[in-house]
């Protein structure tokens, strides 16, 4: 005879002491550890406080039946093995047993002890089985969890070395444009209080935030003695400015890093009016992200309430009065009455930002 998994611990729950010995001496004889219980409440205790590895039961015992066991474990089956050994034989109480978790059936009297070894073994090279495949699963999953971690660990990293980035490139537009130096940061605190008030997405208003903060990066490609003109711009120089909104996105669409918001389009779009009067490529509504909808409105309204090297401040009235005439039309409705409701409930001022 050969021996499978020696030292398992076996449980054997049988009210008949000539069986229930017979059954323990053989399998003690090839190698397990065998429990003895003469009903089902010793059984359940021993099964409460040994943990077997495997559990062969009688049906019809005095007191709590096998039935009843198998009953009040069975959230514990599906890892513990349990065969019935049985005499009644019946169908009822084999499908009985095997609906409440039982993982095998024999009939009593076991002629031959082989049926019983076999029966053991198989249960327990499957209970084996599933406890690796779990073990394996877990082992698997823990893997999963550290590799997510640290790629959100990285993703987080990346994240702040763009954020570095942006603010560099922040600061170099504002020193070469010094006449419009704190614009977009202001633009970046109007467009962000816009956003709260519209309720977007945390996603989003990070991406906003960092957008709004180099809106016009593109300035870099336009002389700064247009930039810094004191007197009316000419035809030719408005136009030559317009070019902002796509140099700007060229710009950051060089190279292979791509950051994780839509930054580069909302750059291209904060010039672009939903009704397709807009510049560079003339998008109407459906076209325009929600982002480059609120960067548009911050945009005038900062322009307009402050001053610029070719006109004195119009102040703040005047542009929320732009807005409001615009509003449905050349600017996002929900956009607007987020931005009057922020001016009008005073929670917004351009100077404290």
């Amino acid at each position: 005879m050969k021996t499978i998994l020696p030292k398992a611990t076996l449980l054997i729950v049988e009210d008949d002491p000539l069986v229930r010995q017979s059954m323990a001496f053989f399998l003690e004889n090839i190698g397990y550890h065998v429990l003895q219980a003469q009903n089902g409440q010793e059984g359940l205790a021993l099964f409460i406080e040994k943990n077997p590895d495997l559990m062969i039961l009688d049906l019809q015992m005095p007191g709590m039946s096998g039935i009843e066991l198998l009953a009040a474990i069975k959230s514990d089956l599906p890892s513990i093995p349990t065969i019935v050994v049985s005499g009644t034989g019946s169908r009822d109480d084999v499908i009985a047993t095997l609906k409440l978790g039982a993982w095998d059936y024999l009939t009593k009297p076991i002629e031959d002890m082989a049926v019983l070894e076999h029966a053991v073994t198989q249960a327990l090279g499957k209970a084996r089985l599933i406890t690796e495949n779990k073990r394996y699963q877990l082992h698997l999953e823990e893997k999963v969890s550290q590799r997510t971690a640290e790629l959100e660990r990285r993703e987080q990293d990346l994240k702040m070395t763009l954020i570095s980035i942006v603010d560099v490139v922040a600061s170099m537009v504002e020193q070469r444009d010094p006449y419009t130096a704190g614009h977009e940061r202001r633009v970046t605190s109007l467009a962000l209080a816009i956003a709260r008030q519209l309720e977007l997405d945390e996603e989003r208003y990070e991406g906003l935030g960092l957008a709004a903060t180099i809106h016009d990066l593109g300035k870099v490609a336009i002389p700064s003695e247009i930039l810094s003109k004191p007197g009316k711009l000419t035809s030719i120089e408005y136009q030559l400015i317009q070019t902002h909104a796509q140099a700007g996105y060229d710009i950051l669409s060089r190279g292979t890093a791509e950051f994780p918001w839509p930054i580069k389009t909302i750059v291209h779009q904060h010039h672009e009016r939903i009704n397709g009067s807009g510049y560079p490529l003339g998008l109407s509504g459906p076209d325009l992200l929600i982002e480059s909808r609120i960067l548009a409105v911050a945009d005038v309204v900062e322009a307009m309430a402050s001053h610029r090297p070719y006109r004195a401040a119009l102040g703040i009235e005047v542009a929320l009065a732009e807005i409001t005439r615009g509003q449905g039309v050349i600017y996002d409705s929900d956009v607007v009455t987020a931005c009057l409701a922020l001016f009008a409930n005073k929670q917004f001022s351009l100077e404290s930002s």
